[in-house]
């Protein structure tokens, strides 16, 4: 018979031992570096759990856009495919100029970026709005187009939103008829060919909202016909809070709503994002702090925001997704700014939309860096800076 105290000592270290084993289990949260030391990645699941990733790589100003998959089940990404097929055609500088991804009808990959000063007209500044898409066999991106044909002053970066149906909707805030952040115009090209042609682009914001010219935009586009678009404004030079054009007819007619306010004269440079749930969720940056809320299309209310717990005034670049169990997972950056790095944070909620016990930050987020989170097939969440 073993003595009293052998017997407590092994029923507390297989108490530790479970406890340790809970808490294991109960971190649902997985991190991942982008590959090749790669910055800003954005990343989407496909119907079938394929995950999709696209990152910047090379010089900041002259940079490239690469594209991986991972398939269910598996532990590494593909081989890398190159987006643009112009060397040095992209932008990382200013962390919100870089590409965005949407899958569009049998899953095709599109991507859209900020030409780098390498495709700029001759003689002048005048950087274009890249798109690419994925052939047919999937083994390459087509060459790549510059999407605005009668607009100009491309600044914060361009967005992209596609759906099953062949729909491709192409986005940016440009230059209006005056100078000056307060006349910018948000543009939209549409694509009904799966991007095989766009229309020449139009302005579509029906209020003269202006546009904060170095903050970026986010689209997004439901199966039932709605597009939505997100942007920071600069009306009068001093509200910038953050405004959401709806079209419920796959992009001909847009009506506006503001969802918050904040009351600037200068550009945050901040960036904003969108996921696809029950119903669609966006976050986003107002004066430190990140929040996130529930969207309507029919706007009949200014949606609630929630906003991370706590707040350290350093908040940035949110990034969101929803798992099949309704859960949700806000991811931000802290302290991170022109050339300087910083680190990452999150907050998992509940399906009513409270905080849950999981929560994190770990360091490393690089200079002009940021982070995508993923819901993965079983349920747990990846997060890739």
């Amino acid at each position: 018979m073993k003595p009293i105290r052998s017997i407590c000592l092994t029923l507390v270290a297989a108490v530790l031992l479970s406890g340790a084993l809970a808490a294991q289990s109960a971190n649902r949260v997985t991190l991942l570096h982008a590959p090749g030391s790669g910055v800003q990645p954005q990343a989407l699941p496909d119907e079938r759990g394929t995950l999709h990733l696209i990152y910047l790589t090379g010089e900041p100003g002259a940079s490239d856009v690469l594209y991986v998959k991972r398939a269910v089940g598996q532990t590494e990404f593909s081989a890398p495919l190159r987006v643009n097929s112009q060397p040095g055609s992209a932008v990382a500088t200013g962390t919100i100029r870089g590409a965005q991804l949407a899958l569009g009808k049998r899953g095709r990959v599109h991507v859209v970026w900020n030409g780098s000063q390498k495709t700029a007209s001759q003689g002048t500044f005048e950087a274009p709005l890249l798109y690419a898409r994925l052939n047919d066999a999937g083994t390459a991106f087509e060459p790549q187009r510059n999407l605005m044909q009668q607009s100009h002053a491309l600044d914060g970066g361009g967005t992209i939103a596609a759906d099953g149906a062949g729909n491709v909707y192409v986005a940016w805030h440009g230059a209006g008829a005056q100078k000056g952040e307060e006349y910018r115009r948000v543009w939209l090209a549409r694509s009904t060919d799966d991007g095989q042609s766009f229309a020449r682009e139009t302005a579509v914001d029906p209020d003269q909202t202006g546009a904060c010219a170095c903050c970026g935009m986010r689209a997004f586009a439901d199966q039932a016909g709605a597009v939505y678009l997100l942007y920071r404004t600069a009306t009068k030079m001093t509200e910038r809070g953050m405004y959401m054009l709806v079209s419920q007819d796959r992009g001909q007619r847009f009506r506006g709503q503001r969802l918050d306010d904040w009351t600037l004269t200068t550009c945050p440079m901040s960036s904003v994002t969108m996921t696809n749930a029950a119903q669609p969720l966006a976050a986003w940056e107002n004066n430190g702090q990140v929040q996130f809320a529930a969207l309507d299309a029919k706007l009949a209310q200014r949606p609630t925001s929630v906003a991370a717990p706590a707040t350290t005034g350093k908040r940035k670049h949110p990034a969101i997704t929803v798992n099949a169990r309704g859960e949700t997972l806000l991811v931000w950056t802290e302290g991170t700014g022109w050339k300087r790095g910083g680190s990452l944070a999150w907050q998992l909620y509940d399906r009513a939309g409270n905080p849950a016990a999981e929560r994190g930050s770990a360091e490393g987020v690089p200079v002009w860096g940021l982070a995508t989170a993923v819901a993965l097939p079983n349920g747990e969440f990846q997060i890739i800076y």
